[in-house]
């Protein structure tokens, strides 16, 4: 899916948002499967919880991947041929679910539990990225406000 949008204005007052301006240019459609349905919930100033619902699946048959901006979650299911259903409404498919996170989001937990698995995030800004003040150095100039021009010749 491309945009029409026009972020050039953007560029001119932000520094270092290149990688959020291409993703926004490059993103790609909206998911059409919703499958399996998720919940994400703010808890705190900088944690977080992502909630899927899993039922049917066991702990062996997902996988977390926590990669540089990206959560993914793998479920799969392993077939019972032995099985010969009447009928078969559970959706036990394979899946993939993908998250995008923001800069130093990482996993703190996660576990399964009555069908839901439940993965906490916490926003951690490492001590050098965090606001700080700057002060300003003014270095006193002996005798500036008090220098005048002592002749009328232009300079």
């Amino acid at each position: 899916m491309r945009t029409n949008i026009d972020f050039s204005p953007f560029y001119r007052s932000s520094i270092g948002f290149d990688r959020i301006f291409d993703l926004l240019e490059k993103s790609a459609p909206p998911q059409v499967d919703n499958w399996p349905p998720y919940d994400i919930a703010k808890l705190g100033e900088d944690t977080y919880r992502i909630i899927v619902a899993v039922a049917g699946f066991v702990e062996g048959e997902l996988t977390i991947t926590h990669k540089p901006n990206l959560l993914m979650i793998e479920g799969s299911k392993t077939e019972n041929n032995e099985i010969a259903y009447l009928h078969h409404g559970l959706a036990l498919r394979p899946f993939t679910r993908r998250f995008e996170l923001a800069d130093h989001v990482s996993v703190t937990s996660a576990k399964l539990e009555n069908g839901l698995l439940t993965i906490d995030l916490k926003k951690e800004i490492p001590e050098e990225m965090k606001p700080r003040r700057i002060s300003i150095n003014t270095i006193p100039d002996k005798g500036t406000a008090s220098k005048q021009i002592a002749s009328d010749a232009a300079a």
